[in-house]
């Protein structure tokens, strides 16, 4: 299953990169986590405080994996936790809802085996990714703090003794996206795991974006987006660095990879004058990933970058059009005003509106991004441009569960099961224009490309033979 991140790595960087979820398997098989200087670090705490991991509960591989974090509590208590607390999000998202409290079995089941060798493992919070912990691109705070709460202060709306129990019981007022924090308390009712000066806290989801707000409230001295009451002196390190500009964080248990060389800096250095434009939930897309990982700008006289704000409170479902309009305005503009050889977007709707299982709203969703595109293709028509047309991965385009042979799933009611995941279908890519020259047309000789090999075919398209190792183009050039 692909997903946002490395899927626009890819389109920005012609070529595919060993990324998070691939380089935490190295390191865990391999077992140089532990020999880092990220663990090492983190380890100073083991002898009298304790190591806090949060993250994602969930097998999805999108944000996190499960297995990962059964081998990073194993592999710490072998190396000196001698007290853990797991505070988890629920996913639903990547993942069927409802899944949640299968995962948290296994992990309670995990951290029963630790405590039977006389490590004082147990979980401490909850909360569903989309409502505890889990924003990005600084779109709500609120959903940090109520992590932050419950995970640094022990406090939260709801209290229980049991973990499986806390997930069952709030799944009747929400899904396993929304449910609301919730902490772990004694026989006295009072939190089992809060963060204190002297403990060591792990960042355990490999993607970035929905780590970058958390870490900031961990890490930064000098913070204001909420008041965080207390602030613990503490030893954090990220599974891996989340924001390379901002270093952030500053200690990590797995090195990112090394992403040089993207076709905007060439571009850029070669004069190609870019704007990239989306709103708020896939800024970062069309710039930070887009750039390898990279905040800012390679020049900033040829560049320009627009974030529009998303819609922030409510879930996308009941704002479907979301920004598609505001972007395809501003790209309009942009393409009119004649300023930019390169006008870059990310319309969101397919994918944020897909991710709730609103089959209804979806498709408001999906004719919301028609206009936007129309609207850029108009302009593209006026001013005798090329437009290059494709995705980063499905999720729309399919929104039933199925089985096997490729047919729906219904549960006991008779309902349709919902898929609220991305797809592993293909993306279709479209080419066209009226500045395209005569004879461009796509080969047939490359049967397995993807996202990858459009970095190539876009430099083509600006007049640029792509470098020697990226990922070869879509298209030649044929003889009428």
């Amino acid at each position: 299953m692909g997903n946002s991140e490395v899927g626009h790595n890819a389109l920005g960087a012609g070529r595919i990169f060993a990324q998070g979820a691939k380089l935490v398997d190295l390191a865990l098989a391999s077992g140089k986590i532990y020999e880092g200087e990220g663990f090492k670090y983190i380890s100073e705490s083991f002898e009298k405080g304790t190591l806090h991991l949060i993250g994602l509960l969930s097998d999805g591989g999108v944000h996190s994996r499960l297995d990962q974090l059964q081998l990073l509590l194993k592999g710490s208590s072998e190396h000196g936790a001698k007290r853990i607390r797991v505070h988890f999000l629920t996913d639903g998202r990547d993942v069927s809802d409802g899944s949640s409290v299968g995962f948290v079995e296994t992990i309670e089941n995990d951290l029963a085996n630790l405590r039977e060798k006389g490590v004082d493992a147990r979980i401490a919070s909850g909360g569903g990714r989309m409502y505890v912990t889990m924003d990005r691109y600084e779109n709500d705070w609120d959903v940090v703090k109520r992590g932050w709460d419950a995970q640094v202060l022990g406090e939260a709306p709801h209290k229980f003794t049991n973990a499986v129990e806390a997930v069952k019981k709030l799944r009747e007022i929400a899904n396993d996206q929304y449910l609301p924090p919730f902490v772990i308390v004694d026989e006295h009712n009072k939190a089992v795991g809060p963060i204190v000066d002297g403990d060591a806290v792990v960042t355990f989801n490999f993607r970035a974006d929905r780590m970058v707000m958390l870490a900031k409230a961990l890490e930064y001295q000098d913070f204001d987006k909420f008041d965080r009451v207390r602030f613990p002196k503490i030893r954090y390190a990220g599974m891996l660095q989340y924001d390379g500009e901002l270093k952030l964080p500053s200690h990590y248990l797995v090195s990112p990879p090394e992403i040089d060389r993207t076709s905007d800096e060439y571009l850029v250095y070669n004069g190609i004058s870019t704007f990239a434009c989306s709103e708020t939930v896939k800024f970062g897309h069309v710039t930070f990933f887009w750039n390898g990982n990279r905040s800012g700008y390679f020049n900033p006289e040829l560049e320009k970058h627009v974030e529009i704000p998303s819609d922030i409170g409510i879930s996308f479902n009941l704002q479907p059009k979301m920004k598609a309009l505001e972007i395809g305005e501003r790209a309009r503009d942009a393409i009119l005003s004649h300023k930019f050889d390169q006008v870059r977007v990310n319309i969101a709707n397919g994918d944020m509106v897909g991710h709730t299982g609103d089959i209804q709203a979806t498709i408001v969703a999906c004719k919301a991004a028609d206009e936007a595109v129309k609207m850029i293709l108009d302009a593209i028509e006026q001013v005798g441009g090329i437009y290059v047309v494709t995705a980063d991965h499905g999720n729309a385009e399919d929104m039933v569960k199925r089985d096997k042979c490729g047919q729906p799933l219904y549960d006991k009611n008779g309902q349709l099961q919902i898929l609220t995941s991305h797809t592993c279908h293909p993306v279709p890519i479209a080419i066209g224009g009226p500045g395209l020259a005569p004879g461009v047309g796509f080969r047939n000789d490359v049967p397995d490309g993807g996202l990858a090999n459009v970095a190539a075919t876009i430099m083509n398209l600006h007049g640029f033979v792509a470098p020697n190792d990226y990922e070869p183009t879509l298209i030649q050039v044929v003889d009428n």
